[in-house]
């Protein structure tokens, strides 16, 4: 746990949805600089039970610690419901947290 913030709340028919990822997001020009590998989250999915809510291809230019908000349409999703969230990065690492509707 830790290595993200993770808020789901529903009103009226829609899920609102913020989270945040806690990840370098070392660039390659940053990387080189450094002497590094590049690393950063390539792929973000949130599902609420089986139902995906939101999936994103991501590339090196979000910001260190990225934060993404988005909205879904809420049918089949009652509060209590567990959403769960997977970002891979680059190097192949996956991090899996989840998170009660409110």
């Amino acid at each position: 746990m830790g290595n993200m913030k993770i808020k789901a709340k529903l009103k009226d028919d829609t899920l609102k949805c913020k989270l945040q990822a806690t990840h370098e997001m070392m660039t390659y020009n940053a990387a080189k600089e450094k002497g590094v590998e590049a690393n950063f989250i390539t792929h973000i999915i949130a599902k609420v039970g089986d139902r995906v809510v939101m999936e994103v291809s991501t590339s090196q230019f979000l910001s260190k610690n990225p934060i993404l908000k988005f909205q879904a349409k809420a049918a089949g999703i009652k509060a209590g419901d567990k959403m769960e969230v997977t970002w891979t990065d680059k190097s192949g690492k996956t991090v899996t947290e989840d998170k009660k509707v409110k």
